[in-house]
């Protein structure tokens, strides 16, 4: 059956979830229109540049990171909580290039990651019940009638904190801020300075040795290009479809439509029903996609899910991120890859090992304990390893800042440290340390992961 046809606008015949209920009609009409008549965030050309490096993943020859903001707040948008989360991205990537061997696609949730599904469209407190917080693209997190009554404004003041952050981030990459040498600089001084130091002492000299023999080799790490500055690209949740319909555009180039919105865009594990206006909507733009991957997803569901987002099966267009949570990995994710690659199904294998590892610390603060983060890191590459498929990902919440959100990690934070600096709007993040301390974790499984599949080549 050939698929009916689409146009940036027939998610709207289609069922609605995680819809805000938009007081003013009208209103939320004029703000669209404003935002149509705006210069695109992305263009085209970018986010084919991203497919191309995505379908490289696909294939086992390249690592996906990305890494962000649960929900970025718009009081959070100065250049200093720009730059150390960028920072702290550009650690790991260094850390898991040089475990892999392979390049690391370094993609941001950021520049557009203002919307929050939520379990229930109303929060309730003391007998008061409002509209649940949505994100600042939609409400504010302040418990009263005026704060969580949706505002369409709020879209255009996302657009325009996008614009300013994504200025900040091309000057930061292409202007020396990401030059190899001192990201690995930054990484020393972590080793340096980390409880767990001595454990990723090893991997640290390596690549000191390596820039050593670059430098050697007649190599300026300061002035080569490739080594001063780096690719790096915006993804968010397309949750607001009237926002990420107004910044659709079709390319001159190809009559293909592109979310200029950002260069990824993933659908949720809440709206990715099959006939729901979320696939409906992505299935049209030829961005790169994500499909969040909970464990009530079916084998069933996915195939008919891949099938209808990647049609063509184009290896880069879909990266599935695994979303099970540690005790539900080994159960359900094996049947699923195993699935997947009887289909031929050209897609990436992301793991997201933070959604599904939330609960509630005894003072009431919703939590994330780094063990159980990095167990399920662990079981997702042992189900690839086992299958001879290729763990293509990781897609982790986190901050530079060194809050005290997720327990665990270097610092032994415990869920009495949890209101030191607990700062988040919505979900927790790992911190800069735990960031770390995750990415040469990882980095020993990727080593691993990268040496199996060079000898089954």
């Amino acid at each position: 059956m050939s698929p009916t046809p689409w146009s940036p606008s027939s998610w709207r015949e289609r069922p609605l979830a995680q819809n805000p209920t938009w007081p003013d009609p009208v209103h939320l009409a004029q703000v669209e229109q404003e935002l149509g008549t705006k210069p695109p965030l992305v263009f085209a050309g970018e986010a084919r540049r991203l497919r191309a490096q995505l379908a490289e993943a696909a294939d086992g020859r390249a690592f996906v990171l990305q890494a962000g903001d649960c929900a970025e707040s718009f009081h959070e948008g100065a250049a200093d909580f720009i730059r150390d989360k960028l920072k702290v991205i550009l650690q790991m990537a260094v850390a898991l290039t040089y475990a892999s061997g392979v390049p690391v696609v370094k993609v941001g949730r950021i520049a557009g990651q203002f919307a929050k599904p939520r379990s229930t469209p109303l929060e309730e407190r003391d007998g008061v019940s409002l509209e649940a917080f949505r994100g600042h693209i939609v409400n504010s997190e302040e418990f009263t009638p005026e704060a969580r009554r949706p505002n369409p404004d709020r879209l255009l003041a996302a657009y325009h904190q996008s614009v300013a952050t994504l200025n900040l981030l091309r000057a930061f990459t292409t202007g020396g801020f990401a030059a190899l040498n001192r990201v690995h600089a930054w990484n020393q001084q972590f080793v340096a300075q980390s409880p767990e130091g001595k454990r990723y002492e090893v991997l640290a000299d390596d690549i000191d040795r390596a820039l050593n023999f670059m430098r050697a080799c007649g190599v300026d790490l300061d002035d080569d290009h490739s080594l001063s500055s780096v690719e790096f690209y915006t993804s968010h949740e397309a949750l607001i479809l009237p926002y990420e319909q107004a910044l659709t555009r079709q390319d001159s180039l190809t009559g293909d439509w592109y979310d200029c919105s950002a260069h990824l865009l993933w659908i949720g594990d809440r709206t990715r029903d099959l006939d729901g206006a979320h696939v409906e909507f992505a299935r049209g733009i030829t961005n790169p996609l994500g499909l969040k991957v909970g464990p009530s997803t079916t084998p069933e569901q996915l195939v008919r899910l891949v099938h209808a987002l990647n049609p063509d099966n184009i290896p880069g267009r879909l990266t599935l991120i695994s979303r099970m949570g540690r005790d539900r990995v080994l159960e359900h994710l094996p049947t699923l890859v195993e699935t997947l690659l009887h289909e031929g199904s050209r897609v990436v294998w992301s793991c997201d090992p933070m959604h599904g590892n939330t609960f509630k610390a005894v003072g009431g603060q919703k939590t994330r304990s780094f063990d159980d983060v990095l167990t399920e890191v662990a079981q997702f590459f042992s189900v690839h390893q086992a299958l001879g498929t290729w763990p293509g990902g990781l897609h982790v919440e986190l901050t530079g800042d060194n809050v005290t959100e997720c327990v665990g990690g270097g610092e032994r934070l415990e869920e009495s440290d949890l209101d030191l600096n607990y700062t988040s709007i919505c979900d927790p993040r790992l911190n800069g340390s735990q960031s770390l301390d995750m990415a040469f974790h990882v980095s020993e499984l990727l080593q691993s992961a990268a040496s199996a599949r060079t000898r089954s080549l």
